[in-house]
């Protein structure tokens, strides 16, 4: 087996305004870059981890840094699955072997995944939390694009959120994303503003761990698993409370185990979303292998930085498009 070279660093890449949800504002995100290199080609991979885990850049160079033994040995997807847990860590190398395999190969990320025709998705453009009259104005910001996600808080004024935003942009699909700020009567009373509104989705309304308390809850509009839904694992439990699960490679670990959930999510009957814990491109390239799979698309992550990587990501009226220049491809961005 060839032997490989690890290469890793930490990248910090601003925000270009502070982006607020329940718990937490980022004004720059921090990121784990993992490069493997044969000595001829090279595979990238971009982690962000999960920061209400304690999964940061800062640790996860360490998590990697502790087996890189293993990995310069050769490892193989299948053998990294075991060696690390779900992560950040684990998704930054997952994503480096699926890039240099494609390489070495002579083909594409989506070719390896069984994706001959990819198409561009349309990803909903998200709107930090904030007072009603500034989400309006940033929604309005975008421009006429077709899918908004609003983030609500802990706070009384998600009402006067989602009403303002929908008077602003009242053709535009809406979800919103309370990211464990409701509790089962928040939830409830929040749920016929939401249905005035023609919101098509809420996600993670309850703390995680807490998802027994939705037993019984009568909603039509369908709820989404994100923090609840960290990796495979989690699947079983989502059943009779959630209907969407919401794949981010960060949570599960890769590449690798994102098209595994969304292959036995199907199965199960849930509809499948893909998300981001901000990044650059070359975190949602990987993602939009995935989103190939999705009825909901969440890949704006470049949207909410100052600046994004020189080959990039293309975003036009609300939708998203990804070379296999910008990740999972040719050599010839290996450097941008």
């Amino acid at each position: 087996m060839t032997r490989l070279k690890l290469t890793t660093r930490l990248e910090e890449w601003p925000t270009h305004s502070p982006f607020r949800i329940t718990g937490k504002v980022w004004t720059s995100v921090p990121l784990l870059i993992v490069e493997l290199s044969d000595g001829e080609h090279v595979g990238r991979g971009e982690g962000a981890g999960v920061y209400y885990r304690d999964d940061t850049p800062a640790k996860m160079i360490h998590t990697v840094e502790a087996v890189r033994d293993a990995i310069e040995a050769g490892i193989t997807r299948a053998e990294l699955q075991q060696l690390l847990p779900p992560g950040g860590a684990r998704n930054a190398v997952d994503c480096a072997l699926w890039e240099l395999e494609a390489r070495q190969k002579d083909t594409t990320v989506m070719a390896l995944a069984g994706i001959t025709d990819p198409r561009p998705l349309v990803t909903v453009c998200t709107v930090g939390a904030d007072t009603p009259e500034a989400m309006a104005q940033q929604a309005l910001a975008y421009g006429p694009v077709p899918a908004l996600k609003l983030k609500l808080t802990e706070d009384p004024s998600n009402a006067d959120r989602v009403r303002a935003v929908r008077a602003a942009c009242p053709k535009a699909w809406i979800g919103v994303d309370a990211n464990q700020g409701l509790t089962r009567a928040t939830t409830e009373k929040l749920l016929p503003v939401l249905l005035v509104a023609n919101v098509a989705l809420l996600e993670q309304p309850v703390v995680a761990g807490q998802d027994a308390s939705l037993d019984g809850l009568k909603s039509r509009i369908p709820l989404a698993a994100d923090e609840s839904a960290q990796s495979l694992a989690d699947l079983p439990s989502l059943i009779g409370r959630y209907q969407v699960v919401n794949i981010k490679l960060d949570k599960c670990g890769g590449l690798t185990e994102a098209l595994e959930i969304a292959r036995q999510a199907s199965v199960l009957g849930l509809k499948i979303m893909v998300g981001n814990m901000l990044g650059t491109s070359w975190s949602m390239a990987p993602a939009y292998v995935v989103g190939q799979h999705c009825d909901v698309v969440d890949l704006d992550g470049p949207l909410l930085l100052g600046r994004d990587r020189d080959v990039a990501a293309h975003y036009r009226d609300g939708r998203i498009e990804i070379s296999p220049l910008v990740w999972g491809g040719t050599d010839a961005a290996a450097f941008a």
